[in-house]
């Protein structure tokens, strides 16, 4: 049976996947969504700073600098999922100030 709290949760999930404008960016995001020009600058922000980390472990391992190669990949591997968890926590905060009513 399909009940109010059923269709209010489809209703809510379905605002939240028609509002992602750039789903490729919400990587980068420390917001679950992008809904100002300043959240997608922001993504893009670390997007590029997260390949900046990238190209240069890469300069780094040619010149057979390791370690330095391996605290790099450490830290691009960190940003992702730092910017993750702020994700989820900013959801769940959100979840729990902002109950939906009629």
């Amino acid at each position: 049976m399909i009940t109010r709290s059923k269709l209010v949760e489809q209703l809510r999930d379905y605002q939240i996947r028609s509002q992602h404008k750039c789903p490729a960016l919400t990587v980068f995001s420390p917001k679950p969504l992008l809904t100002t020009w300043d959240d997608v600058m922001v993504a893009i922000l670390w997007a590029s700073l997260f390949s900046a980390l990238v190209i240069s472990s890469y300069v780094t391992l040619y010149f057979r600098h390791y370690w330095v190669s391996f605290v790099i990949m450490c830290f691009g591997i960190f940003l992702p999922v730092r910017l993750r968890i702020s994700r989820q926590v900013l959801a769940r905060k959100k979840e729990r100030l902002l109950p939906l009513s009629f």
